[in-house]
């Protein structure tokens, strides 16, 4: 949760004072490292999350291909593909 919401230090002090207070929660010892542990590892933690959630490497290996219906009289020929459209991104320095 800290992590993912990206907390600063006020946020992260009333989270874990309120994870303190609940029954089963983490003691006040415990609040204290993963508070101290935040502040040191925040923007190391804040930058591989950001990393792993980019597509960038990963659409320039993709090729979409999607059928279109460009015109349609009848109910019947609904879904019926009449032109293909393939798309490669980030291919060849593109």
């Amino acid at each position: 949760s800290i992590a993912s919401a990206d907390m600063d230090l006020n946020q992260l002090e009333a989270f874990l004072t309120a994870q303190t207070k609940k029954q089963g929660g983490i003691t006040a010892e415990q609040a204290a490292v993963l508070a101290k542990f935040w502040k040191n590892h925040r923007a190391k933690i804040h930058e591989s999350l950001v990393s792993r959630s980019r597509w960038d490497s990963v659409l320039r290996s993709l090729s979409w291909r999607v059928d279109l219906k460009a015109q349609s009289r009848h109910l019947e020929q609904i879904n019926t593909p009449v032109a293909i459209v393939e798309m490669e991104l980030g291919k060849d320095g593109q």
